[in-house]
């Protein structure tokens, strides 16, 4: 068994002793309150709004968890003497963290609307937008050694990565906004509920902005750890 998969097991084993199952379904519930009151069509218009603030919890939230809670019981300091890379215990977390997300905004979508809306932009929306948001999480919480400090300081990143949502919902035109990663997955996932219609260079700038902002994020995310956890406990 690869080191990565042995990780992927660990992480799993760790997500369930965090509880964050529970956590994540408690949040699709709350969704699914907010939303199944609501017409038809402005169920449709709010999803998008709603996946994205679930990817918010789900990505940003739970991630800054796992390193606080990994970090209170010295696990991380531990991984540093292990011959665990840091891609793959990155890895480890992105790829539970992305699939979990992605089940809720597919559970949440077909409980609201059944099987009309489109699969695949859904999956490929939530995939990007969880991504950066762990990615962002991920990196927030690295200088700090607790919740309680990490806390005010996260309100920019994260408000920053929402910023789209005006541009988005026709508040402001300004082209700034597709400087702001998190643009393009929500241009997708509007249109997996025909908001609107994508044209070729959005569809290509919705996917290959956010992979390249997040293989960028990745690299700082790189650096940030060997600063602040290889560095402070020794490891090579």
């Amino acid at each position: 068994m690869s080191r990565l998969a042995v990780t992927l097991k660990l992480e799993m084993t760790l997500q369930r002793r965090y509880k964050f199952l529970h956590a994540a379904v408690f949040s699709g519930i709350l969704w699914l309150a907010l939303l199944l009151p609501m017409p038809g069509h402005l169920r449709s218009t709010a999803e998008p709004y709603v996946i994205l603030g679930d990817l918010m919890i789900v990505g940003f939230f739970f991630v800054a968890a796992a390193v606080f809670f990994e970090k209170g019981e010295r696990t991380l300091h531990a991984l540093v003497a292990t011959p665990l890379r840091f891609h793959e215990y990155l890895a480890s977390k992105v790829l539970t963290l992305t699939t979990l997300s992605v089940v809720l905004a597919v559970f949440v979508a077909t409980t609201t609307h059944g099987v009309h809306y489109n699969l695949p932009l859904l999956v490929l929306g939530a995939t990007l937008g969880t991504v950066l948001m762990l990615l962002l999480g991920f990196v927030s919480a690295l200088p700090f050694t607790s919740v309680s400090d990490w806390f005010m300081p996260s309100v920019l990143p994260i408000a920053l990565f929402n910023l789209p949502i005006f541009h988005y919902s026709g508040l402001s035109d300004a082209v700034w906004f597709y400087l702001i990663p998190t643009q393009g997955p929500l241009m997708v996932l509007g249109a997996a509920f025909d908001q609107k219609t994508l044209t070729t260079w959005q569809f290509a700038y919705s996917v290959a902005y956010p992979v390249l902002f997040a293989a960028g994020m990745w690299l700082l995310a790189q650096r940030m750890f060997d600063k602040y956890l290889v560095a402070k406990t020794g490891g090579a």
